[in-house]
């Protein structure tokens, strides 16, 4: 299968074109195909024919889109409704990455993907704008929406943490705010699993790795694996904080919880513990 991979220096596409050895993978960056330019999209797809797109790009820095509100539309909307009028048009297949911040918190269990969305921030915003343009422009599409993503690559809580844990002894951790941990490796093995599966069973769903957790229980899950493994880590304390004593330009849902009962039983495949995965990552950061 040609896969046509969108922001492959990201965590998702860095995991995707490792694992997507089986297909032949076209992989691309911003400064090599910008999905803000419906011009050069439509020509570059013409060009390229992939079977399948991957849109693994996107604006993911949830603070500084408060204040940034022109660029996240930019990519998390009309980027993903460029590659889904170019799709269209070549009869190609999407596959679209979006968030659990599209919904508010307020929910009482987990979300499915019936629930009305209520993006609390820019960020949510930008990428519920990016679902409705895929869902519109391009019929045959599968939204992904996943949660708190980590790898060993770019920016991430896992790496945070670690870095901080190197350099303090004591930290405080958000403890109100609930959701599912998800490993882009993890992510990336269940998109190239379902795509030969997917036979018109197009739409959104959810992908997140079992189990809920907090901020706080993810950090102290974190500092407990990197000890095991045998790093050497200054932290000897966590605190558990509420989230109005780390106030962030931007709000996050104190629930993200994602039910993903609908892929599981639609493509009959079987999601990691996330405490698998963050095994593997730290395994990876500390032999480097």
């Amino acid at each position: 299968m040609r896969l046509l991979i969108t922001g492959c220096r990201g965590q998702l596409g860095t995991a995707l074109v490792h694992q997507g050895v089986a297909h032949e993978i076209i992989s691309v960056a911003h400064d090599e195909m910008d999905i803000t330019d419906a011009v050069g999209i439509s020509s570059h797809v013409g060009k390229i024919r992939p079977d399948v797109i991957i849109n693994a790009a996107a604006y993911t820095s949830v603070d500084k889109a408060e204040s940034d509100h022109k660029q996240a539309f930019a990519v998390n909307r009309d980027g993903p409704a460029n590659l889904a009028q170019a799709c269209s048009g070549l009869s190609i297949p999407l596959i679209h990455v979006s968030t659990d911040y599209v919904f508010d918190g307020t929910k009482k269990g987990a979300y499915s993907e019936e629930d009305a969305i209520a993006p609390l921030g820019v960020y949510g915003e930008s990428k519920a704008s990016g679902e409705s343009a895929v869902r519109e422009a391009c019929p045959e599409h599968l939204i992904l929406r996943t949660s708190w993503v980590f790898s060993a690559q770019g920016n991430n809580f896992v790496k945070t943490m670690l870095k901080l844990g190197g350099e303090r002894e004591k930290l405080g951790v958000v403890a109100d705010q609930f959701g599912k941990p998800t490993s882009a490796a993890e992510l990336a093995r269940l998109i190239l699993e379902i795509l030969p599966a997917v036979d018109g069973r197009w739409g959104t769903y959810h992908l997140a790795q079992p189990d809920v957790t907090s901020w706080y229980g993810f950090a102290e899950t974190i500092f407990e694996e990197a000890k095991h493994q045998g790093m050497r880590l200054k932290v000897r304390q966590v605190d558990a904080i509420d989230t109005e004593d780390y106030p962030t330009p931007a709000k996050r849902p104190a629930n993200s919880e994602l039910n993903c009962t609908k892929l599981e039983s639609t493509f009959g495949v079987q999601i990691r513990p996330w405490r698998e995965s963050l095994a593997d990552v730290i395994r990876e950061l500390n032999h480097g």
